[in-house]
């Protein structure tokens, strides 16, 4: 993978913390990581208990805005990224 790439992808991952830490009430308590592999880029988010509520948002929307977003960011550069939200208890949403 060039380093163009890698750079788009961080790019992407950068993109979420900021937003995310925009949004939530303990900006220091968000952690996003990714890994690429065969079927794109993987962007996992963890917040604190009480900011859930906000990441997720009234009806699933906050999430869903945040996906498309980096379903827009990806078909821009051919790439496919999706958003993984870790529950603080360790279940993924």
């Amino acid at each position: 993978m060039p380093s163009s790439d890698i750079n788009d992808d961080m790019a992407a991952r950068d993109f979420v913390e900021f937003v995310v830490k925009a949004i939530v009430e303990h900006p220091d308590d968000v952690e996003v990581t990714q890994t690429v592999d065969d079927l794109g880029v993987l962007i996992t988010l963890k917040v604190n208990k009480e900011d859930m509520g906000k990441i997720i948002g009234k009806a699933g929307q906050t999430a869903k805005s945040l996906r498309i977003l980096l379903r827009m960011m990806g078909s821009k550069k051919d790439a496919r990224y999706n958003l993984k939200i870790v529950e603080p208890e360790g279940q993924a949403v």
